[in-house]
């Protein structure tokens, strides 16, 4: 078994967006970063802020990302919305008849 960064990143992200457990993760990484239990302690000058700084760093700009593409996925709702409503009157009919046309 193998252990990257990239992996843990990987599956934080998955399990984030995934909508039956993203307020549990939220809670989990709020809950570790305010606990005094650490993968590397607090107390430790630099290393005990890193663990906290990336996580923190991690929650937040994947939480900013979900908020964003919801905020772009209901602005192009109401967009939708408003543009079906104002093409069914402009649509110009480009059906061909079959029978009128003579291949050569």
């Amino acid at each position: 078994m193998s252990f990257s960064i990239q992996s843990l990143y990987t599956w934080y992200r998955n399990v984030l967006r995934n909508p039956k457990y993203r307020w549990w993760v939220i809670i989990g990484t709020i809950a570790y970063l305010v606990s005094p239990i650490d993968i590397a302690p607090d107390f430790i000058p630099v290393v005990g802020q890193i663990d906290d700084l990336v996580l923190l760093t991690l929650l937040v700009s994947e939480v900013s990302g979900l908020v964003i593409d919801g905020w772009k996925a209901r602005k192009g709702e109401v967009e939708t919305s408003v543009n079906d409503s104002t093409s069914t009157d402009n649509t110009v009919d480009n059906t061909v008849d079959v029978d009128a046309v003579s291949v050569k």
